[in-house]
């Protein structure tokens, strides 16, 4: 059969009822086996005024909704609203704008109420169905990795805290908290928190308190259990001690200043041994050591203070020769790449090398703030800083959305369950589908030659309720 040429299609000028984001039904689904409709409405429920029409936890959940299917501003609430049959009845602009600056208004219960349904939901999703390898409750395997990290959201225009930032932009500089779900997932963002541009990525006082919030987000069982990871920007004696004071571990990126450089030229050539890649084979070029023996350390009969890094603490450096054409660093030692982190694992089975490898993922936050940035935060749309805080939280519960429905739809070994949000629209939320009623049933249906059909069929059947 001959194929249609571009001339030959014309636009028609009839319309069809057609629903454009069919996919977004499994997003549905996931709001309420998570139980996030319920505990939004609930939380939520002092700014509903008595003659209110629309629930403000559903005005909340319609905003996510759209977020996640890829809008970056309040206007997009239209395409969901164009859909009722999926979403059902949405409120008007006027009324999401006035939701919008009440929430704002009061932003110190607000945000608490936001986020502790998040959090309440995030419990039952993993309860379903836990994202991460291992058994909860056990540190052999069962470890929750907690990565944080700043970044920049630029501002075009004059915005509330939109100022300068350290990398000579203009903009805010958020922090971020995500759940590493490992190699079979993508991970959960659990906190972004706005800040204003000039904000330090090195603040002590920010990195503790996005630490803290995120651990109120995970479930109950799963904090005991916290590896907290982050560049060393984190990397103060105050935020160590603060997460060995909670009886967590981390892997920080230290600094190669001039007591590692010393430390470093200190070490015998036989302390170095072979990094490995991500697959446990030995990486070309670089090797790892622990520098613990040779820094400067509290008297042994004196218990660590404030001003001393915690007790248990090992820094261990890598050294890598640079790719050609890559600049050198002061930092760095006769050719060789210098890069450091402090870490207090000290269990078994834990080598230099696979500690060495488990702080590298740590590259995977940058995943997750690219995920955000094209899930609406690439775009902060209000001039009030605590609008665009709410917004934010639009942001994480649309992640949130996204992060639960692959995470419930599909089992660790589907390749989707690791795409990114760009990929799961294209593929998955954005179908187009057909409505057809059948005696008192609704039935929707999708194109026959679309190349994701047994996928999609096979997150609705995972997504019935137990």
């Amino acid at each position: 059969m001959k194929g249609i040429s571009s001339g030959s299609l014309v636009l028609d000028a009839g319309r069809e009822s057609l629903i454009s984001s069919s996919g977004g039904l499994l997003l549905q689904r996931t709001i309420r086996l998570a139980g996030l409709d319920r505990a939004l409405s609930a939380g939520l429920v002092r700014w509903r005024s008595p003659r209110s029409k629309h629930d403000p936890g559903k005005v909340l959940l319609d905003l996510a909704s759209a977020v996640a299917l890829g809008g970056d501003c309040a206007a997009d609430l239209a395409v969901v609203r164009a859909q009722p049959e999926l979403f059902g009845p949405v409120a008007s602009d006027p009324t999401v704008s006035r939701l919008i600056g009440a929430l704002a208004a009061d932003i110190e219960v607000a945000l608490p109420a936001i986020r502790a349904a998040r959090a309440a939901a995030r419990q039952q999703v993993w309860a379903r169905r836990r994202p991460l390898a291992g058994v909860p409750g056990s540190r052999d395997g069962g470890l929750v990795v907690v990565d944080i990290d700043a970044t920049i959201v630029a501002a075009h225009s004059d915005k509330q805290g939109a100022q300068p930032t350290y990398k000579r932009t203009f903009g805010f500089t958020p922090m971020c908290a995500f759940v590493d779900h490992g190699e079979h997932g993508t991970g959960e963002t659990l906190v972004a928190q706005l800040r204003p541009g000039k904000a330090s990525p090195w603040s002590k006082i920010d990195h503790i308190q996005t630490l803290d919030a995120a651990l109120a987000q995970l479930p109950d069982t799963e904090r005991a259990q916290v590896l907290v990871r982050a560049d060393s920007g984190a990397c103060s004696k105050l935020f160590l001690h603060h997460i060995t004071d909670a009886g967590l571990e981390y892997s920080i990126g230290f600094p190669a200043h001039e007591t590692v450089k010393h430390a470093i030229e200190a070490i015998p050539a036989q302390a170095w041994r072979a990094a490995v890649d991500a697959d446990g084979r030995d990486r070309d070029g670089a090797q790892v050591a622990d520098l613990t023996g040779w820094l400067p350390t509290p008297a042994r009969d004196s218990r660590p203070g404030p001003h001393d890094w915690p007790a248990g603490m090992r820094v261990i450096a890598r050294r890598e020769r640079p790719h050609p054409g890559a600049q050198l660093h002061l930092t760095d030692i006769d050719g060789w790449r210098i890069t450091c982190f402090a870490t207090n694992t000290s269990r078994p089975g834990w080598t230099l090398a696979a500690l060495e490898t488990r702080h590298r993922l740590r590259a995977r936050a940058e995943d997750r703030i690219r995920g955000l940035k094209d899930t609406g935060m690439r775009n902060l749309p209000y001039h009030d800083y605590d609008r665009n805080q709410i917004w934010l939280e639009i942001v994480a519960l649309a992640a949130d959305l996204l992060a639960w429905t692959q995470t419930l739809a599909w089992n660790e070994h589907e390749p989707a369950r690791r795409w990114e949000p760009k990929r799961l629209r294209l593929r998955i939320l954005t179908v187009a589908g057909r409505i057809v009623h059948s005696g008192r049933r609704q039935r929707l249906r999708l194109p026959r030659n679309w190349p994701r059909n047994q996928l999609i069929d096979t997150g609705w059947t995972a997504l019935q309720p137990a």
